[in-house]
């Protein structure tokens, strides 16, 4: 599927918007890069899809499906970076019956880039989490979760960096508050720090220090409370920050169509995606970058 195909399928998806406060690129420049971000959140534990009976998600999902389907855009565009948002554990018998090594062997094999924790992935404590490390052939990464009195302790990074067509693609991780939603014997002395203040650290870090091109924050965080607004999520996290180009959502199972167009704290857009959970759908944004590295982008949840 070439770009034009691409924007034509997916009009339900975001117009081509331009981040940050610079004026939308023509796109006739021959040198216009693309990368692509696929993501999945709280997947929790379904490796098989819905069955015929299941009602609104009949024949939805399933690891396989979801493997073709990465597989494709892979071939279509390599520039591609597959992360997840967290709760990857928790939720059908796979996980009671192995402890999630199925979950991270699935994903090792579908080659994902990094992942960030949820909360659930703490079901087996936080010494249930440390032993299925082996089994990911992927990057976890937290910037807020302070595991340096654990046994997690040097086995998370605060972010990675990605190089795709010369774009430096910096991503950081965000969980959630874990007191009063997890039982403290499970995490035990993991420290949560403020995902605000941490965030502008890492773009500072990310951005000047090292030059990355694009910043997208892997949070787990929700995406929005009603009954509680004021609460952290990914909606107050864009607001009150600058310098990110894209949060990719978990945690509160948001079924969102398409990217939310956002104005961080400098008035510029940003986008802020969730794509509910179960593996049911896989976020897909597309950047483009002109000569100069504006950016432009498109986004659309496709159902597995």
């Amino acid at each position: 599927m070439n770009r034009r195909d691409f924007i034509q399928k997916t009009s339900a998806g975001t117009a081509l918007i331009t981040l940050g406060s610079i004026g939308l690129p023509s796109f006739t420049t021959f040198n216009t890069k693309h990368i692509t971000i696929l993501h999945t959140n709280d997947v929790h534990s379904h490796i098989d899809p819905f069955g015929p009976e299941d009602g609104r998600n009949a024949n939805k999902g399933g690891v396989s499906r979801r493997a073709s389907l990465i597989d494709s855009i892979k071939t279509e565009n390599p520039n591609t970076i597959l992360l997840d948002a967290g709760d990857i554990f928790q939720g059908t018998p796979y996980f009671n019956y192995y402890g999630g090594e199925l979950e991270f062997k699935l994903m090792s094999k579908l080659k994902y880039d990094a992942a960030t924790i949820g909360n659930h992935d703490f079901d087996n404590g936080i010494e249930g989490l440390f032993a299925q490390l082996p089994h990911a052939k992927f990057d976890f990464i937290s910037a807020n979760y302070d595991f340096s009195k654990t046994i997690m302790d040097t086995h998370t990074d605060p972010f990675k960096i990605f190089i795709k067509d010369d774009i430096k693609v910096g991503v950081f991780g965000l969980g959630i508050e874990l007191k009063g939603l997890v039982e403290s014997a499970l995490y035990k002395e993991t420290q949560y720090l403020d995902p605000i203040e941490i965030s502008q650290d890492m773009v500072r870090i990310l951005k000047t220090e090292k030059h990355c091109d694009l910043i997208i924050c892997l949070s787990h965080l929700g995406y929005h409370y009603r009954n509680n607004p004021n609460k952290v999520s990914d909606l107050n996290l864009a607001a009150a920050t600058s310098g990110i180009d894209l949060i990719i959502g978990g945690h509160t199972h948001t079924f969102l169509p398409k990217p939310s167009i956002v104005k961080n704290k400098d008035g510029n857009n940003m986008l802020v995606n969730q794509v509910g959970c179960y593996g049911i759908n896989l976020g897909r944004i597309d950047f483009y970058f002109d000569d100069d590295k504006t950016i432009s982008a498109k986004g659309t949840s496709i159902i597995v």
